[in-house]
């Protein structure tokens, strides 16, 4: 059972047979192999022959003899149709060491069109940005949003399947389990091991050469400092915070190697940081971002359930969607007060409070008052989950949260 990804496949048509390299990335599991296979399909029916597709996914053992670079060029190069453009589509990249030789001169071929895809952001960083600058767009893929949940679940009541939504996330394989309560801990388990010991172990050799690098050899330290994390969203992060909270465990731990271990946790897509923005000095603050987890299930599965909290969950779930939906998003501070998402995309801007409810009076005045401070006319909304409040109060818009999801 499958759900069309129509945003990121009508994103990758866009920039079919375009002079530049396809990177797709995103936590394991998210759905990069499957979107693949669709775009392979959308090619053959738009008239591509199928010998024109080369597809490899490193996962594949058969395909272990290519994760040496050399290797992966000679065999494509050796299968490619000389009559037409061919459509390479090489899955988990960054199991291939020096992949980026491969691709550089694979790009340089008049005849090919490259796709490629990573579960870790380090295979954009250091050498590769810097050979391939300006030469690849990178499509940022997340687990499925609540419209693509409610289309491969089936059509019910919305505000149930919302409900399921946020304790169990939006990975593909959990929406397609019937009693998502009895196995999704233990898939979810397995997702998270294979971060640690395939993504944060094979991040690690990369960096073998890098003096400049510290390894990431702790996983107990690893975990804690997730779980920390996981139960942080919404709250501004410094890692001297973390570092406090891993001393008053009993336990010493220097700041940059905490520093270290949370840009672990970033780079295989665990965690996205969000920077904080003075909306009226109009700048990035350096200090006090916060980070939120790539998907809600991941997080029920790292916190203790007493430390499971419906309004922050809910912050995290919006963060998400405005990235779906193309938008650079980061905290707005408005004097003292806080906005929790300001959103842009191009020249638009729009603002965004979360709250689980604005049925208490004191609640609506809070989350009212900052977007009241700003005096510009970009568009303001608060996100709520009750349905006796929304409406508009002196233009500001206050939207129940599932119907703006299925908007």
């Amino acid at each position: 059972m499958m759900v069309e990804r129509k945003e990121y496949l009508d994103e990758l048509w866009k920039w079919k047979d375009q002079n530049v390299i396809k990177v797709v990335t995103g936590l394991r599991r998210c759905g990069k192999s499957t979107l693949l296979g669709m775009f392979q399909a959308l090619l053959e029916d738009s008239g591509v022959d199928g010998k024109q597709i080369i597809s490899i996914n490193f996962e594949d053992l058969q395909y272990e003899s290519l994760t040496d670079y050399s290797k992966l060029y000679q065999y494509i190069s050796d299968h490619l149709c000389q009559s037409g453009m061919n459509y390479i589509f090489l899955d988990e990249i960054q199991m291939v060491a020096d992949f980026q030789k491969a691709v550089n001169s694979l790009h340089l071929k008049d005849n090919v069109d490259l796709y490629i895809t990573g579960s870790n952001a380090y295979m954009l960083s250091g050498e590769l940005a810097t050979l391939l600058s300006g030469r690849y767009v990178e499509i940022r893929m997340l687990p499925l949003s609540f419209q693509e949940y409610r289309k491969l679940k089936g059509d019910s009541d919305a505000d149930s399947q919302f409900s399921e939504y946020l304790r169990y996330g939006g990975l593909p394989y959990i929406a397609t389990l019937d009693d998502p309560a009895a196995m999704a801990d233990t898939y979810l388990e397995g997702i998270y091991n294979t971060i640690i010991i395939k993504d944060i172990e094979l991040r690690q050799s990369r960096k073998e050469t890098d003096p400049n690098k510290r390894k990431v050899t702790d996983m107990t330290l690893l975990r804690n400092i997730a779980r920390f994390l996981a139960s942080s969203i919404g709250s501004p992060v410094s890692v001297k915070g973390i570092s406090d909270y891993i001393t008053s465990s009993g336990r010493k731990v220097s700041q940059n190697t905490i520093n270290d271990y949370v840009e672990a946790l970033i780079e295989p897509y665990v965690f996205y940081p969000a920077e904080r923005y003075d909306v009226k000095g109009k700048q990035l603050l350096k200090q006090n971002r916060k980070l939120y987890i790539v998907d809600l299930g991941l997080r029920r599965h790292l916190i203790p359930r007493q430390n499971y909290d419906l309004g922050h969950s809910l912050e995290n779930l919006v963060y998400l969607e405005l990235l779906r939906r193309g938008y650079e998003v980061t905290i707005g501070k408005v004097g003292n007060t806080e906005i929790d998402f300001v959103a842009k995309k191009g020249d638009d801007i729009s603002y965004y409070q979360v709250t689980a409810s604005l049925t208490d009076e004191s609640t609506f005045i809070r989350e009212f008052a900052p977007l009241r401070a700003i005096a510009d006319n970009y568009p303001k909304t608060v996100l709520t989950l009750d349905r006796f409040t929304p409406g508009s109060y002196d233009g500001i818009l206050a939207v129940n949260v599932v119907d703006w999801l299925l908007d």
